[in-house]
């Protein structure tokens, strides 16, 4: 039987979440936001796309300012004020140098304890394959944490008014094959499910099933699926990087 569970850290006030693609959150971990949003704390989003190129039926020009309308939507939905998008094309993230400085000036701008990100790990687990954007963008975020530490790494970011940030202290990654720790979130499962069901468009072109049917559907078994590892309660799961 694997170990349980560890709670995730409480002892923090601000927190900066980085995807690849609008609904990476919400599919992810916004059940998570909703219950940290609701005790006070700040998180603010980063898309490092604007999800242009996710619908089949919709060209990337039509479906960018569609996306991003439902992500600040969804957002909302869970007290999630700050949303912005940087812009990287959609599909053929390259993790690199210039992903690197562009997470890294928003770590040192947003200056969170705990950052968030979407699994970088090669698969889901047996039998599956984590997408490109995916393994880009978790390992660049993890490697940016160390960037926006190092005053001598982007040096350039100091000339631009971004002064280093060392307050970093735990790295979460949501929907992990090897989760740590976990956020229960019995009392916002309903506010999560709001939050995915805000990217309408983007889910009716996935399903013929009614966006809220598909987003309770598709949480109510993602959030229950660790349950028995953690007091039997619904949770979002995270592997944990940093402070035990």
């Amino acid at each position: 039987m694997a170990d349980d569970l560890k709670p995730m850290p409480q002892d923090w006030r601000r927190a900066l979440a980085i995807v690849a693609h609008p609904d990476d959150l919400e599919y992810g971990c916004s059940g998570a936001v909703a219950a940290w949003t609701a005790s006070g704390r700040e998180v603010a989003y980063l898309l490092v796309t604007r999800g242009e190129a996710g619908i089949d039926g919709v060209t990337p020009e039509d479906a960018a300012p569609l996306r991003e309308a439902e992500q600040i939507a969804s957002a909302a939905e869970v007290g999630v004020r700050s949303v912005e998008f940087l812009d990287h094309r959609d599909g053929v993230i390259e993790h690199g140098l210039p992903l690197r400085q562009d997470l890294a000036r928003a770590i040192r701008q947003h200056r969170p304890e705990l950052v968030i990100t979407l699994n970088h790990h090669d698969d889901w687990g047996p039998g599956s394959w984590n997408s490109a954007d995916h393994r880009a963008v978790g390992r660049a975020v993890l490697d940016a944490v160390a960037d926006a530490g190092n005053r001598w790494i982007f040096p350039e970011l100091i000339e631009q008014g971004y002064e280093p940030w060392r307050g970093v202290r735990w790295i979460g990654i949501a929907a992990s094959p090897q989760p740590t720790h976990a956020e229960d979130i019995t009392g916002t499962l309903d506010r999560a499910v709001a939050s995915l069901a805000a990217h309408r468009t983007y889910l009716e072109a996935l399903s013929d099933e009614p966006a809220e049917e598909h987003a309770r559907g598709f949480l109510e078994a993602a959030v229950h699926e660790h349950a028995d590892r953690f007091g039997g309660r619904a949770c979002v799961t995270f592997e944990l990087i940093g402070e035990a």
